[in-house]
């Protein structure tokens, strides 16, 4: 989950956001941490870049729980 936070706080950075401390399976990317479209393609772009894994592949994803879950069926 440490790599997720690290993923979550480049895209957060790159927007000019707050970074983040801590997440959980519960964290909700839009309304916990303020993304946006173009922020969820960047991560996205990232998370694929990093797991070889398409997250929103079957639909939106909404929280990092979602995320890990794609990540962890991709193994």
């Amino acid at each position: 989950m440490n790599k997720i936070r690290e993923i979550l706080n480049t895209v957060l950075e790159n927007r000019g956001k707050p970074q983040i401390n801590s997440i959980s399976d519960s964290s909700d990317l839009r309304n916990d941490f303020g993304l946006d479209s173009l922020d969820l393609a960047e991560l996205t772009v990232r998370i694929e870049a990093e797991y070889d894994v398409d997250i929103f592949q079957d639909g939106i994803v909404t929280t990092v729980g979602e995320i890990l879950e794609k990540i962890n069926n991709k193994k």
